[in-house]
């Protein structure tokens, strides 16, 4: 694990913090609120490690809840996509019970083990691995991504777990939208002729943190497609980068 701490430091490039969106939800504010603040909107940080327990227990309060939940399956009928429970080529129910001994909400705030416990004669399968990516997307371009809704999809602990993916996505459909006309922004979300998108929304509750950090990520983009990188790269950050 050693050899791999200096990747944990500078991974994060890709995942800023901006500071909470608050939004009608108030009451569904998850435990883990307070860690991307406005004193972190100018250094992101992002460590994979402690944030993959985190995502792995989204993944299972997924599977194991929010999937069977009747609010859950209304929003995602309304945003036209298919819960893992109701594909129809091999269905997915849960996350197949690595931990058998807990359960509810509560259960949801540990990693996945990674080995089966020494006592059991057979060893456990792995457990069932879904992308949250696409219902992410979903409800992003939808409008639909209200902090009580990302909460009743993905746990109490959201904000850590699929946190960093959904501040991604959101900088994502502004980057699409800027970079193609309406027609072709749709297309490049429908996920089949099955799961299409029914409407699109603008981005909903934007803060000027979270815009004014994907202008300066498009304007690097722009630099790096006249190759403006390396020791090319323009000052982007002004007064910031020289103090640094």
């Amino acid at each position: 694990m050693s050899n791999l701490h200096g990747f944990a430091t500078h991974f994060p490039a890709g995942y800023p913090s901006f500071p909470p969106r608050g939004g009608p939800f108030p009451g569904a504010a998850s435990s883990s609120s307070g860690d991307s603040g406005p004193a972190n909107a100018g250094q992101p940080q992002f460590d994979i490690f402690e944030w993959h327990p985190a995502y792995q227990s989204c993944q299972r309060y997924f599977l194991d809840h929010a999937q069977h939940d009747n609010g859950v399956q209304a929003v995602a009928a309304l945003i036209n996509i298919c819960l893992p429970f109701q594909w129809t080529s091999t269905p997915i129910v849960n996350s197949a019970g690595p931990m058998p001994n807990a359960s509810g909400p509560g259960a949801y705030n540990h990693p996945w083990p990674r080995q089966a416990p020494v006592n059991n004669v057979r060893a456990q399968p792995p457990p069932t691995w879904v992308s949250l990516v696409p219902y992410i997307r979903r409800l992003v371009i939808t409008g639909m991504d209200k902090d009580g809704i990302m909460h009743g999809f993905f746990g109490e602990d959201w904000r850590k777990g699929v946190g960093p993916v959904h501040e991604c996505e959101r900088r994502n459909y502004l980057f699409t939208a800027k970079s193609t006309e309406w027609a072709e922004v749709k297309h490049h979300y429908d996920m089949s002729p099955h799961e299409s998108v029914p409407f699109l929304k603008p981005l909903q509750d934007a803060h000027l943190a979270e815009i004014e950090g994907a202008e300066q990520t498009w304007s690097q983009w722009l630099a790096m497609q006249d190759w403006m990188v390396g020791p090319r790269a323009p000052n982007l950050d002004g007064e910031a980068k020289g103090e640094a």
